[in-house]
């Protein structure tokens, strides 16, 4: 090999994958997302913005995320993994990880249908569908894309793969403490991120690609939001808040069986895109 066709030492550093560099590349990306919405807050005007509005939520949240997004773009950029991260996976997964796709799915269709539209109104759902889009690539990309990557090429089996991809988006979202969210609310917050994580990387295994848990988080953030705070009468919406509760309960029983499969379940090269 010529010279100068030898990889930068950028490059070379990120391909070498550990765990240690997905964790740090976690906390850096959540140091971005705090420093953003401190940042959007001192342009915008915190006091100006209502907390739960339309544009609360898109300043508030949606914003600093979409930050995130941009500069997971530029890394994956900056080290040629834009093909490798949203292109057709080489790993496959087994078919009772269809499961996993199936739970979040149905669980989320049934939030959007115990929704109050009329209350909502047009701007929230709106502000909130452009905000988990953000919330679902940026997330997904770190914790499902470039942690997944990371853990792979250094050599670490899959089954330790999806436990710390998961452990890792769980950790994102226990930063919630010190904004103020009560201990036993991000306790099971974190429980619940954990098993939802673990069904997102079980969806990226089944399907080979990245988009599809990039959508059904996209869908998840704004269904739960919604229905907590405008679900429509009637016996639906209690039934559709269950929503969390089942995700934990699949997730535990799914975990047990990538568990046992551990050993056996090895990586299968997919056959080459054409």
């Amino acid at each position: 090999m010529h010279e100068h066709d030898a990889p930068s030492p950028w490059k070379s550093f990120w391909e070498r994958g550990g765990w240690w560099k997905a964790l740090l590349l976690v906390l850096v990306y959540y140091g971005v997302y705090q420093l953003g919405g401190v940042l959007l807050n001192l342009i915008f005007g915190a006091a100006k913005i209502e907390a739960g509005g339309a544009l609360g939520i898109f300043v508030g949240v949606g914003l600093p995320i979409l930050l995130g997004c941009v500069l997971l773009v530029v890394l994956a950029w900056s080290v040629g993994w834009l093909k490798e991260l949203f292109g057709h996976q080489a790993i496959r997964g087994r078919g009772w990880m269809w499961v996993a796709v199936a739970v979040v799915l149905i669980t989320n269709v049934l939030r959007f249908v115990a929704l109050d539209y009329e209350s909502a109104g047009a701007a929230l759902i709106l502000s909130w569908m452009l905000t988990g889009l953000f919330v679902g690539f940026a997330e997904e990309v770190l914790t499902r894309g470039f942690v997944v990557q990371l853990m792979r090429k250094a050599g670490h089996p899959e089954i330790a793969v999806a436990l710390v991809s998961a452990a890792l988006f769980a950790m994102l979202h226990a930063g919630n403490f010190f904004n103020g969210q009560g201990a036993l609310t991000t306790i099971v917050q974190v429980g619940y991120t954990f098993f939802f994580g673990l069904l997102m990387y079980l969806a990226y295994r089944v399907t080979g690609r990245l988009i599809v848990p990039i959508l059904l988080h996209a869908s998840t953030d704004p269904s739960i939001f919604l229905l907590t705070t405008h679900p429509a009468a009637g016996s639906l919406a209690p039934i559709a808040g269950l929503g969390n509760i089942i995700v934990i309960l699949v997730g535990l029983v799914l975990m047990l069986v990538l568990i046992i499969n551990g050993g056996k379940d090895r990586a299968i090269p997919r056959m080459a895109a054409n």
